[in-house]
């Protein structure tokens, strides 16, 4: 029987060498079957499992970084050199479709079941940020009484700023100087986009910035028109948001990589969604509730698991992950 998951983490840790002899063993294992001969249900099961893989990749840094940020020595996990900030890019607005539109996975390649079907959504006429919302602008929230003024907060959101006492994106320093990174701590960039942001904060920031979240359907559509996918992802090596570079104008500056991006969207099944047969069907069903879509990818997610139609979620609260924010409006 599965180890009941309230009760995994007071189980004693097997030793490195114990780890990796049974990696080794189910590598050899799979590899065994693969050599046997395959059919498309073996392929598919072992192509999401190979995804599934990638997303404990992202997963590993993440936590990793909050294991060592609690621990008072602040251990560095990966030595960086400092990166120097650009000057900034100005923030601006760009107009989006309305209408009519397709979103979802359709074509060729790997998607998980909750990215599908491809089907048709209602846009309404509206705008969406060039660049996400940086440290500078959220340090402007802070200081001018984000954290203490009620009426920007969802009840939950307030109740939960009120509980946990949050005063600041997880991983800054009480004086907004400095902030924990897998290199260390180091001064916090202003140009670059923040992160370790809950979705009640991304909600609240949009609130007192006049502005709101964009839903999925306005993401996807914008990312869809992008030429190609690049950004600052785990690739890159520097596992952590950089500051935007100036583009062409009106074009989006990094919807790929750097920091999810919250949503505005609940995570529910798409129109027509069907999950897995069996017991694969429990991977992103089971999940939809009480959660809301981030999108973009980040500096901590390999970029060969990443595509446009990528639908991830978390819970309202949680901030571990490198979660960070683009504005919209209603145009």
């Amino acid at each position: 029987p599965m180890h009941a998951r309230t009760e995994r983490g007071l189980l004693s840790r097997p030793t490195l060498a114990e780890v990796l002899d049974f990696r080794q063993r189910v590598d050899d294992a799979v590899c065994e079957r693969l050599t046997a001969g395959s059919d498309e249900e073996l392929a598919m099961r072992v192509t999401l499992g190979l995804n599934h893989e990638q997303q404990h990749q992202e997963l590993l840094l993440t936590d990793i970084k909050h294991l060592f940020s609690v621990n008072p020595l602040e251990p560095v996990y990966a030595e960086r050199a400092a990166v120097t900030s650009s000057k900034g890019t100005d923030l601006s607005w760009i107009e989006g479709a309305s209408g009519i539109v397709e979103i979802g996975h359709g074509g060729d390649g790997f998607a998980y079941d909750n990215e599908q079907p491809r089907h048709r959504e209602l846009l309404r006429p509206h705008a969406i940020a060039n660049r996400p919302v940086t440290n500078a602008e959220f340090r402007d929230f802070i200081e001018q009484g984000g954290y203490a003024t009620s009426t920007l907060w969802m009840s939950e959101g307030w109740a939960t700023v009120q509980r946990e006492n949050w005063r600041h994106p997880l991983y800054w320093s009480d004086d907004l100087a400095s902030e924990f990174t897998l290199a260390g701590r180091r001064d916090i960039d202003p140009n670059a986009p923040v992160s370790h942001v809950s979705f009640y904060e991304a909600d609240a920031f949009a609130r007192w910035a006049g502005a709101r979240l964009p839903n999925e359907i306005e993401w996807e559509h914008l990312a869809a028109a992008q030429e190609r996918v690049a950004g600052n992802f785990q690739d890159s090596d520097v596992l952590h948001p950089l500051a935007a570079q100036d583009g062409a104008r009106g074009q989006p500056l990094q919807l790929f990589g750097d920091v999810w991006e919250w949503t505005s969207s609940p995570y529910v099944g798409y129109p027509g969604f069907k999950p897995l047969p069996g017991a694969l069907g429990e991977y992103n069903g089971k999940f939809m509730c009480g959660q809301w879509v981030l999108r973009g990818g980040s500096c901590a997610t390999p970029r060969d698991h990443f595509r446009i139609t990528y639908r991830n979620f978390f819970y309202p609260p949680d901030r571990w992950q490198f979660t960070g924010l683009r504005l919209a409006r209603d145009a």
